[in-house]
């Protein structure tokens, strides 16, 4: 296809014209099952002989589009059992109800009881408190690391290490990771590294695939939707990892995903054809369709895979809007008499730790568009009591648990978002007690700052 820039991928990729009615539009497939043509074509599907839509809890001719769209747009190769842009087969992506779920789903792909992963501390508190508990509930073990301390990282790798685990831009601290560090590690340890990508926009702003993430996983709930209106969640194959890695003593490393299949009468895929090919680069998210969401359930509706679809639609120019106002906004803020000196964490700012690393890995200017700050007080206890009020002054500014939404948003994370975590795990977190989380929308940014300045106004400097 000619002309793949961004923006063409978003609005042209993984769909194609319905040449009986000509519908442009991608259609809604709003259906729990599909008819069969034969009792023999049954089995051709169910034993993966011949691929086609059974059950939409496992594939659905809508989601694929939205999984399509996002194999592409996340950079992943086309390697999905033939051509891309065609509907007959499978794209290295998987849509599933939730970000929650789609790190789940990766995860629990290729890990099982007595396993352990490495993961960056500075999460999203839903991931931290899923990885520290209920993870732990079925004997994973995820052992948090400081993301810049490469060292650290190295300590806690061991023989049932399966994975390092990373945000490319931390939930609210905006710490990005050294990606060439990390896949240096990775590299030796032979482990995937998963990145969770909700922060890059759909592969606008970050493309970890293309700096040696092996996966991506992603809440497509946020800019990928872009309105707040649908949940779901993505997980991205680049097909770069050897799951055919062994241990030192030649037993297979992952043998969930290199090993037999009992669940399909001991086929091996990584040898054995899936829908007629050899399935060695796909066999992850392959196996993340046919098993992983077969059994756990966590499938996305075809409706709210239609929504997200309509949010690709518009992804770069939001991308865009988000980006400029959210660079002005944190200098804005950084300048302030009422803000607290230093307290502005957005990448776009010289003087935050992961500046360089955001020029190095980011597009230009498109730096995220969610960081914390802290209102100025007297002492610790003020600057608290002032960040909550300034949060119950804002006008049209929104208090709630959501980033990436078209509109201007806040939180106060220590008491929400992060409010499982103990003292210790939200300061690991780079969760301070006084934050303000700010998700910057696109409004006109004058309003923007007007609202904030009457937010602000109630305090002393």
């Amino acid at each position: 296809m000619p002309g793949e820039g961004f923006t063409t991928t978003m609005l042209h990729h993984g769909h194609k014209l319905d040449t009986d009615n000509r519908a442009r539009a991608v259609p809604i497939f709003q259906t729990t099952s599909f008819e069969f043509k034969s009792a023999e074509h049954a089995g051709s599907l169910f034993s993966l002989s011949e691929l086609g839509p059974i059950y939409t809890r496992i594939m659905n001719p809508t989601t694929h589009v939205l999984e399509y769209k996002m194999a592409k747009l996340e950079g992943a190769p086309c390697l999905a059992h033939g051509d891309c842009d065609n509907a007959a087969t499978l794209p290295n992506a998987l849509a599933v109800a939730s970000g929650q779920s789609a790190q789940m789903h990766a995860l629990l792909t290729f890990m099982q009881a007595g396993d352990n992963f490495v993961s960056a501390s500075e999460l999203y508190g839903g991931t931290h408190t899923q990885f520290g508990h209920s993870f732990k509930q079925i004997g994973i073990d995820a052992k948090f690391a400081d993301v810049s301390d490469i060292e650290q990282i190295k300590s806690l790798i061991d023989d049932n290490t399966k994975a390092i685990y990373i945000e490319t831009l931390a939930n609210p601290s905006g710490t990005i990771p050294d990606f060439d560090a990390i896949k240096a590690i990775a590299n030796e340890a032979k482990v995937p590294i998963v990145c969770d990508n909700t922060f890059g926009m759909g592969g606008y702003t970050c493309r970890p695939l293309a700096f040696g993430a092996d996966i991506v996983v992603e809440s497509a709930t946020k800019w990928i939707g872009g309105h707040g209106t649908s949940v779901g969640g993505i997980i991205v194959d680049g097909s770069s990892f050897n799951w055919l890695t062994k241990n030192a003593d030649g037993s297979l490393k992952f043998p969930l995903i290199a090993g037999p299949q009992a669940s399909y009468h001991g086929a091996v895929f990584a040898e054995h054809p899936i829908f007629g090919v050899k399935a060695t680069n796909t066999v992850f998210i392959l196996l993340a369709r046919v098993k992983t969401l077969r059994d756990m359930g966590g499938c996305i509706s075809p409706f709210n895979a239609w929504q997200l679809i309509q949010g690709i639609e518009t992804l770069s120019l939001r991308a865009k809007a988000h980006s400029v106002n959210a660079n002005a906004l944190a200098l804005w803020l950084s300048t302030h008499p009422k803000v607290k000196e230093g307290s502005v964490l957005h990448p776009s700012l010289p003087s935050h730790p992961s500046h360089k690393n955001a020029k190095k890995y980011f597009r230009p200017e498109c730096f995220g568009s969610v960081f914390c700050f802290e209102v100025k007080g007297a002492d610790a206890d003020e600057e608290k009591a002032r960040g909550m009020s300034f949060i119950s002054n804002l006008k049209i500014t929104a208090n709630l648990a959501n980033v990436g939404d078209s509109r201007t948003l806040v939180i106060h994370p220590a008491s929400t978002t992060h409010q499982q975590l103990n003292t210790e795990e939200q300061a690991s977190a780079g969760v301070l007690p006084a934050s303000v989380r700010v998700s910057v929308g696109y409004e006109d940014l004058d309003d923007i700052k007007a609202d904030f300045e009457q937010a602000l106004a109630a305090f002393d400097a």
